[in-house]
């Protein structure tokens, strides 16, 4: 009895859901009302376990400079997790991994809108490069998908 019920957890365990990415993780995406690409990166957070509030606004660039954001790594919308920003289509591995390491540093940053970045479609041509958003005067890595 004991192997069979062994054996029948063996099956099961692929079909057992895993907690999400962000299980829980309440994060606000500041977005133009008239951005498509924006949207579908709060439902891409949504679909990794984000608990995502979006916010319409014509002031996009006025929170990017309060939130230390300089505008050659500005992204097409901010997201605001605590006291952090992830600004443009970063990958939630890499917001989960941050927000769980702790960095100093500001928040992460995917510049522009690189095609097949997580909520923009289109084809991935080499690897999506995360950066930190800090004080530093140059361009520091934070991880590459």
């Amino acid at each position: 009895m004991k192997k069979r019920l062994f054996a029948l957890l063996l099956f099961l365990a692929p079909a057992i859901p895993l907690p999400a990415l962000g299980a829980g993780i309440a994060a606000t995406v500041y977005k133009s009302p008239t951005c498509g690409c924006c949207q579908e990166y709060a439902e891409y957070l949504r679909a990794n376990g984000f608990d995502v509030d979006v916010v319409n606004t014509d002031r996009l660039a006025e929170l990017q400079r309060e939130a230390g954001v300089p505008v050659r790594l500005a992204g097409c919308h901010s997201t605001r997790i605590g006291r952090y920003t992830f600004e443009g289509h970063v990958p939630a591995e890499s917001i989960e991994r941050f927000l769980s390491e702790k960095p100093p540093a500001r928040g992460l940053t995917v510049p522009g809108m690189p095609a097949g970045s997580p909520g923009m479609g289109g084809r991935r041509e080499g690897p999506l490069h995360v950066y930190y958003l800090d004080d530093s005067p140059t361009l520091r890595l934070y991880d590459t998908r």
